[in-house]
């Protein structure tokens, strides 16, 4: 059965999947805990990174909003004068074209060892750096330390995998130096709602953001451009190989559309079989529409006899928090090494 399927399904399989995986949750808890405890006293220790470091991560498993944040993070480093490196942990390969694609001056590397890649960062001319999908790596210090919580995986009781979809509890946000409540097709009044229960457990500074679909874009072929508005009454079929497919299929259905979701696992490795029963299935469909992550590998193995393929991106905007989220990024920028380096 899909994760998804058993973390957030109403019915009787899904409900009974989960109850028989609470014993497999509380042990996970435990490991959780313990971990967190040796950090804490000092048992097990952090590594200075070589350059300023901001993390940006989240309490649950993928679909929060990371990688637009973390590039939106570099992007306005950049903007500002600074030579920003994003650090991956090297999951895959999507996630390393995905930033190349949206800020191609910025370097990325990928490794397991953050500290050893901000070290690569700094001898490369870098003075700051973004770790993506960093908050459980407690190994690498960092300056800034940001958790994403999306208020479309927000269902009480929180549960920890793999009964549910979070890595960490609640309590957890107590290290954070920033908590952003993400949005993509939840309501504002939700995530208002959300920010106050966390507010509970951390005096962090909450900020929140909600992802709008940009522009659609033809895989292959970046410069034909649509406009979203271009969906309405249409028929699409959406493909999503993400944390959280069916948030991205409202997100199109809130453009006018009728859509029809076909998901994969998030870091779906596609085949040219995938490619073709993708594009089989939309033999009835006005347009397929993926994503950005998945456009980055569907491009190329995506048949030119097939129909266009095309991606929309997500863009985020601030809806509370704004100077919290800027004192964030200028806390990085002073801490950078007083003579930059040259671009």
């Amino acid at each position: 059965m899909d994760p998804t399927a058993v973390w957030y399904g109403t019915g009787l399989g899904a409900r009974t999947a989960r109850g028989l995986l609470v014993p497999a949750s509380w042990a996970y808890r435990a490991v959780v805990a313990g971990r967190n405890a040796l950090f804490d006293a000092g048992m097990l220790t952090s590594r200075a990174t070589a350059l300023p470091a901001v993390s940006v991560g989240n309490l649950s498993a993928g679909g929060t909003g990371k990688t637009p944040i973390a590039a939106d993070l570099a992007r306005r480093l950049y903007d500002a004068g600074a030579h920003p490196a994003l650090l991956l942990r090297g999951y895959g390969d999507d996630e390393v074209a995905v930033h190349a694609h949206l800020n191609p001056a910025v370097r990325v590397l990928t490794s397991p060892d953050r500290v050893a890649a901000s070290a690569e960062a700094a001898a490369s001319g870098c003075d700051v750096v973004v770790l993506d999908d960093a908050f459980q790596h407690r190994w690498a210090r960092r300056l800034v330390d940001i958790v994403l919580v999306a208020t479309e995986q927000w269902q009480l009781p929180l549960r920890l995998l793999p009964a549910g979809p979070y890595r960490e509890p609640l309590s957890a946000l107590r290290r954070a130096t920033l908590v952003i409540v993400t949005r993509k097709s939840a309501r504002v009044d939700e995530a208002e709602r959300v920010a106050r229960a966390i507010a509970t457990v951390t005096t962090a500074p909450c900020v929140r953001v909600v992802f709008h679909l940009d522009e659609l874009r033809r895989v292959g072929a970046s410069e034909d451009v649509r406009a979203l508005s271009t969906l309405r009454g249409t028929q699409i079929l959406a493909v999503a190989g993400i944390g959280t497919p069916r948030a991205f299929a409202r997100q199109l259905e809130a453009s006018g559309a009728r859509v029809e979701l076909q998901s994969f696992p998030d870091h779906r490795r596609f085949t040219p079989a995938d490619a073709d029963r993708i594009a089989r299935r939309a033999l009835n469909a006005d347009s397929i529409v993926c994503t950005l992550k998945d456009a980055v590998k569907l491009e190329r193995i995506w048949s030119r006899a097939s129909p266009p393929l095309w991606y929309v991106s997500q863009r985020i905007e601030l809806e509370d928090g704004h100077s919290a989220y800027s004192a964030a990024i200028q806390q990085l920028l002073d801490a950078r090494p007083h003579v930059p380096p040259t671009r």
